[in-house]
Protein backbone atom coordinates (compact mmCIF):
# COMPACT_ATOMS: atom_id res chain seq x y z
CA UNK A 1 0.00 0.00 0.00
CA UNK A 2 1.42 3.05 -0.69
CA UNK A 3 0.49 6.60 0.45
CA UNK A 4 -0.13 9.73 -2.04
CA UNK A 5 -0.47 12.88 -0.53
CA UNK A 6 -1.57 15.79 -2.32
CA UNK A 7 0.83 19.43 -2.66
CA UNK A 8 -1.57 20.78 -0.55
CA UNK A 9 -1.82 17.79 2.45
CA UNK A 10 1.54 17.75 2.48
CA UNK A 11 2.04 21.69 2.98
CA UNK A 12 -0.51 21.35 5.86
CA UNK A 13 1.07 18.67 7.43
CA UNK A 14 4.39 20.32 6.94
CA UNK A 15 2.78 23.51 8.54
CA UNK A 16 1.20 21.55 11.57
CA UNK A 17 4.43 19.98 12.51
CA UNK A 18 6.32 23.54 12.66
CA UNK A 19 4.18 24.84 14.44
CA UNK A 20 3.97 21.74 16.67
CA UNK A 21 7.23 21.83 17.40
CA UNK A 22 7.72 26.16 17.54
CA UNK A 23 4.99 25.46 20.64
CA UNK A 24 7.10 22.95 22.56
CA UNK A 25 10.22 24.64 21.75
CA UNK A 26 8.64 27.82 23.10
CA UNK A 27 6.93 26.06 26.37
CA UNK A 28 10.20 24.92 27.42
CA UNK A 29 12.03 27.92 27.33
CA UNK A 30 9.22 30.61 28.86
CA UNK A 31 9.52 32.69 31.44
CA UNK A 32 7.69 32.46 34.48
CA UNK A 33 6.06 34.89 36.65
CA UNK A 34 6.27 34.27 40.37
CA UNK A 35 4.64 36.55 43.09
CA UNK A 36 6.01 37.77 46.50
CA UNK A 37 3.14 38.93 48.78
CA UNK A 38 3.98 42.16 50.84
CA UNK A 39 2.16 41.45 54.19
CA UNK A 40 1.31 43.04 57.48
CA UNK A 41 0.98 40.10 59.26
CA UNK A 42 1.88 36.29 58.06
CA UNK A 43 -1.16 34.19 57.56
CA UNK A 44 0.39 30.96 58.74
CA UNK A 45 1.99 32.29 61.76
CA UNK A 46 0.33 35.81 63.21
CA UNK A 47 3.36 36.09 65.54
CA UNK A 48 5.40 37.02 62.16
CA UNK A 49 4.68 40.70 61.03
CA UNK A 50 6.28 43.08 58.20
CA UNK A 51 7.14 40.19 55.73
CA UNK A 52 7.77 39.56 52.16
CA UNK A 53 6.52 35.79 51.29
CA UNK A 54 8.23 33.73 50.08
CA UNK A 55 11.45 35.72 51.81
CA UNK A 56 13.58 33.53 49.12
CA UNK A 57 12.73 32.99 46.00
CA UNK A 58 14.84 31.05 43.25
CA UNK A 59 14.13 31.79 39.56
CA UNK A 60 16.28 31.45 36.40
CA UNK A 61 17.07 34.30 33.63
CA UNK A 62 14.48 35.38 32.22
CA UNK A 63 12.03 35.19 34.97
CA UNK A 64 9.92 37.74 36.73
CA UNK A 65 8.85 38.38 40.73
CA UNK A 66 5.89 40.30 40.75
CA UNK A 67 6.05 42.44 44.38
CA UNK A 68 2.06 42.28 45.36
CA UNK A 69 0.71 44.68 47.19
CA UNK A 70 -1.63 42.43 49.25
CA UNK A 71 -1.58 44.51 52.59
CA UNK A 72 -0.89 48.68 52.12
CA UNK A 73 2.34 50.89 53.37
CA UNK A 74 4.86 48.32 51.60
CA UNK A 75 7.16 49.16 48.29
CA UNK A 76 10.26 47.05 47.77
CA UNK A 77 13.59 48.76 46.93
CA UNK A 78 17.47 46.65 46.12
CA UNK A 79 19.85 47.01 48.72
CA UNK A 80 23.12 48.67 48.27
CA UNK A 81 26.34 45.74 48.04
CA UNK A 82 23.59 42.87 47.14
CA UNK A 83 22.75 43.21 43.76
CA UNK A 84 25.32 41.58 40.96
CA UNK A 85 27.43 43.73 39.21
CA UNK A 86 25.75 45.53 36.59
CA UNK A 87 22.00 45.10 37.39
CA UNK A 88 20.35 48.51 37.91
CA UNK A 89 18.88 49.13 41.85
CA UNK A 90 15.49 49.63 42.12
CA UNK A 91 12.88 51.19 44.47
CA UNK A 92 8.74 50.37 43.63
CA UNK A 93 6.05 52.82 44.94
CA UNK A 94 4.79 52.81 48.11
CA UNK A 95 1.58 50.44 47.69
CA UNK A 96 2.02 49.54 43.98
CA UNK A 97 2.30 46.09 42.53
CA UNK A 98 6.03 46.08 41.15
CA UNK A 99 7.54 43.53 38.30
CA UNK A 100 10.50 42.80 38.18
CA UNK A 101 12.40 40.98 35.65
CA UNK A 102 15.57 38.97 36.29
CA UNK A 103 17.96 38.66 33.70
CA UNK A 104 21.80 37.95 35.37
CA UNK A 105 22.43 35.05 38.10
CA UNK A 106 23.09 35.91 41.18
CA UNK A 107 22.26 37.12 45.29
CA UNK A 108 19.23 39.72 44.84
CA UNK A 109 18.72 41.30 48.42
CA UNK A 110 16.24 43.85 48.71
CA UNK A 111 14.04 45.54 51.88
CA UNK A 112 10.17 47.31 52.35
CA UNK A 113 11.87 50.67 53.02
CA UNK A 114 8.83 51.98 55.59
CA UNK A 115 9.51 49.15 57.46
CA UNK A 116 13.47 47.90 57.01
CA UNK A 117 14.47 48.13 60.75
CA UNK A 118 11.79 45.77 61.58
CA UNK A 119 12.84 43.09 59.49
CA UNK A 120 10.87 43.62 56.38
CA UNK A 121 14.21 41.78 54.22
CA UNK A 122 14.09 39.30 51.08
CA UNK A 123 15.75 37.63 48.96
CA UNK A 124 16.13 36.59 44.99
CA UNK A 125 18.53 34.13 43.80
CA UNK A 126 18.74 33.77 40.17
CA UNK A 127 20.59 30.25 39.53
CA UNK A 128 23.00 29.94 36.43
CA UNK A 129 26.31 30.81 35.29
CA UNK A 130 27.94 33.22 37.43
CA UNK A 131 25.67 32.56 40.41
CA UNK A 132 28.16 33.25 43.26
CA UNK A 133 29.98 35.63 42.02
CA UNK A 134 28.45 38.43 44.47
CA UNK A 135 27.32 35.62 47.00
CA UNK A 136 30.06 36.80 49.72
CA UNK A 137 29.81 40.37 48.99
CA UNK A 138 25.62 39.97 49.53
CA UNK A 139 26.40 38.05 52.63
CA UNK A 140 28.97 40.51 53.85
CA UNK A 141 26.48 43.68 54.10
CA UNK A 142 25.59 44.64 57.09
CA UNK A 143 22.31 45.45 58.88
CA UNK A 144 20.61 46.90 61.59
CA UNK A 145 17.60 46.24 63.62
CA UNK A 146 15.73 42.79 63.44
CA UNK A 147 16.73 42.96 59.71
CA UNK A 148 20.08 41.92 61.04
CA UNK A 149 18.88 38.88 62.76
CA UNK A 150 16.36 38.07 59.84
CA UNK A 151 19.48 37.90 57.29
CA UNK A 152 21.09 35.52 59.38
CA UNK A 153 17.61 33.45 59.16
CA UNK A 154 17.66 33.61 55.00
CA UNK A 155 21.34 33.09 54.63
CA UNK A 156 20.97 29.74 57.17
CA UNK A 157 17.96 28.56 54.79
CA UNK A 158 20.23 29.82 51.76
CA UNK A 159 22.67 27.24 53.14
CA UNK A 160 20.55 24.84 54.75
CA UNK A 161 18.45 23.85 51.18
CA UNK A 162 21.70 23.90 49.08
CA UNK A 163 20.63 27.06 47.18
CA UNK A 164 23.74 28.11 47.72
CA UNK A 165 25.64 26.18 44.94
CA UNK A 166 27.27 27.00 42.02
Amino acid sequence: MSLVLHRRQFMLATGALALANATLASSAWAATEYGIEMLNKDPDDKKKRMLFKPIVQVVEPGDTVKFLSTDKGHNSMSIKGMLPEGVEKWKSKLNKEFALTIDKPGFYGYVCQPHASMGMVGLIVCKGDGMMDNFESAKAVKHRGRAKKIWAEIWEQVEAEGIATA
